[in-house]
């Protein structure tokens, strides 16, 4: 009786997965993921080969990848560029890089300024427009008012 239960369970958790996976929810997010992916590529691209290279020649030819701190002793048996972080990351040297961490920094503005101007256009895309007010309805101008007034005082007088 035991394994009837347990196959019902799976049965019914299968069932409930499928329902869960086939929502509309579930899907539009895994497209959000995926289509997040590409874009974090192409950022990472425009920064890395367009924005920080001006940047480097506005600052003076600085080039952020070459600044980090070494934390540990450079191996014996390397024969790299003891600047260059890439090379010495490779090695295995315990460093802090700090200037890839501002390259990442500006890669996550960027990101955050384009999705902000993407969620702003799209919600102005899907503004419903403002919905008149029904108009008041028409009532007697404030001539007709006073010459109403004033026929009735003069029918009672």
């Amino acid at each position: 009786m035991v394994n009837q239960d347990v196959k019902g369970e799976v049965v019914g958790m299968f069932a409930e997965f499928k329902k869960f996976i086939a929502r509309g929810n579930v899907l539009d997010l895994a497209v959000g993921v995926i289509i997040g992916g590409a874009f974090g590529k192409i950022v990472t691209s425009l920064t890395e080969s367009v924005i920080m290279p001006v940047v480097g020649f506005i600052t003076g030819g600085v080039d952020f990848s070459r600044y980090f701190v070494r934390l540990g002793p450079v191996p014996a048996d390397f024969k790299g560029d003891v600047s260059s972080y890439a090379e010495l990351k490779a090695a295995g040297v315990p460093m802090i890089g700090y200037g890839d961490f501002i390259t990442q920094a500006v890669n996550f503005v960027i990101v955050a300024f384009i999705i902000f101007l993407l969620v702003k256009a799209i919600n102005k895309a899907f503004e419903k427009p403002a919905e008149e007010a029904p108009a008041a309805p028409a009532g007697p101008t404030e001539v007709e008012l006073l010459a109403e007034i004033r026929d009735a005082l003069r029918a009672k007088g």
